[in-house]
């Protein structure tokens, strides 16, 4: 059995992306896997994932974007990015489902960018497979109680970094 504290972090980014009302897009994910642990639950989540070997910060991030919410660079500017990585750890009864088994949580970058178009170029299918099967702008301050809640202190951190620029 493999001793899950010796486990790496995947390397990640998210996106915290913002309407000109100052509310975050949120997706409600279509596998709920991570929500196995945590019982029934609604859970929504600003889009991330992962990067790929040799991938800049910058172009991950804006590739994630793409894929997770149809929102390309064309509908999209880049205001910030936390200063260090944030992590989070699975939660035990995941780390064998999530990810091959391969990692014991995340360690992600996130970047806070600006939306400039309109709703309908929001499209959850732009992507095989989506990630999302809906969406909505929330407010930034509900987003902890948005999250899976192994998520929240990482939600709430990214949230504090990037409050004055919503």
């Amino acid at each position: 059995m493999t001793d899950l504290a010796s486990l790496p972090y995947r390397p990640c980014v998210g996106v915290m992306l913002v309407n000109a009302h100052g509310r975050v897009f949120v997706g409600r994910r279509i596998d709920q896997r991570e929500s196995e642990v945590d019982g029934e639950g609604d859970f929504w989540q600003m889009p991330q994932g992962g990067i790929d070997p040799g991938e800049e910060l910058r172009t991950a991030a804006f590739r994630e974007l793409a894929e997770e919410t149809g929102v390309g660079e064309a509908h999209a500017t880049i205001l910030a990015q936390t200063r260090e990585e944030l992590l989070y750890d699975l939660p035990d009864h995941l780390i064998g489902k999530l990810w091959k088994g391969k990692y014991r949580g995340q360690r992600q970058h996130w970047f806070l960018m600006r939306f400039t178009g309109h709703d309908d170029d929001i499209d959850l299918n732009a992507h095989e497979p989506a990630e999302f099967n809906a969406w909505k702008w929330a407010e930034a301050d509900h987003l902890p109680d948005l999250i899976v809640p192994f998520k929240k202190r990482v939600y709430r951190a990214v949230l504090e970094e990037f409050r004055a620029l919503i």
